[in-house]
């Protein structure tokens, strides 16, 4: 598949750039795993964001019954209009995968390009879908799937594990890519779910995980009260009303953890404990 690649690029005078992002899966076994992974059907309408030469997207058109490819590139959507235009279940859409509108769809499979895995990440699970298989580079993949008391363990992980489950499948070399990039990626399982704990006002929730992970090796009382500006926005309050405020409402053994080694639900219990009169 390398000198297939190749040969596209230089016929369509295409140098792909590393700094946007746009590393070209290579290896048809690691192609061949995500479709795989994704467990795909005649019945799925499949996302992949960051379609790039059409590697992937061939293989996801043969095996779902649509697919939704979105490419910012225009070069490279001259190369996927040439490779697809056999396939009439493919639908190319040229634009930021951040910004566009999205049409529904029940699956993702993707390379997803490092620069956006977070902010595509979230957006995705804004929506209602059944699956992603997703390509990240380890080190962020690492943290998505993060246990308390790690050193990946972090806000991404608890903010993720609140809207979905995830799981690490595969690492997945440089030499499988084209460029090659200078780290390992790996490809993640995500599936979207109601939140596994009760939250009475999701802003504090958000609030509470964001203010704690900016002090993650602090005591929880610490971290809130270094950062109670950013758990109550706009409240003013004396030093001594931040500690007597947190003393009031949080047990002294929750309150005494660590930040890194609470549990994502704790969180939850945290937010509850300050939203409550």
């Amino acid at each position: 598949m390398m000198g297939q690649t190749l040969a596209l690029l230089r016929r369509h005078g295409i140098r792909l750039s590393k700094r946007a992002g746009q590393y070209q899966v290579i290896d048809p076994t690691v192609l061949e795993q995500m479709v795989d992974y994704a467990e795909l059907s005649r019945g799925d309408v499949v996302l992949e964001v960051g379609a790039g030469i059409g590697n992937l997207t061939l293989l996801l058109a043969a095996r779902a019954g649509k697919v939704i490819a979105v490419e910012r590139d225009r070069r490279l959507m001259r190369v996927l209009g040439e490779r697809l235009r056999v396939h009439s279940n493919v639908k190319l859409l040229c634009g930021d995968a951040l910004q566009i509108e999205l049409p529904k769809f029940n699956k993702v499979v993707a390379n997803l390009p490092y620069g956006i895995s977070s902010d595509i990440t979230f957006r995705l699970l804004k929506r209602k879908f059944e699956l992603a298989i997703l390509m990240y580079q380890r080190e962020f993949a690492e943290r998505l799937v993060a246990k308390p008391g790690s050193d990946d363990y972090g806000r991404l992980t608890v903010n993720a594990y609140y809207r979905a489950s995830l799981e690490l499948l595969r690492e997945v070399p440089p030499e499988a890519f084209f460029p090659q990039p200078k780290v390992t990626s790996a490809i993640v399982r995500l599936k979207p779910r109601e939140p596994p704990f009760d939250v009475a006002d999701e802003s504090m929730f958000f609030n509470v995980v964001r203010a704690l992970f900016q002090h993650r090796r602090q005591r929880v009382r610490n971290a809130l009260y270094r950062s109670f500006g950013e758990v109550f926005p706009g409240v003013k309050v004396s030093k001594v009303e931040r500690r007597a405020t947190i003393d009031q409402k949080l047990p002294k053994a929750l309150a005494e953890t660590p930040v890194i080694d609470l549990a994502p639900d704790k969180f939850g219990v945290i937010a509850n404990l300050l939203t409550s009169p």
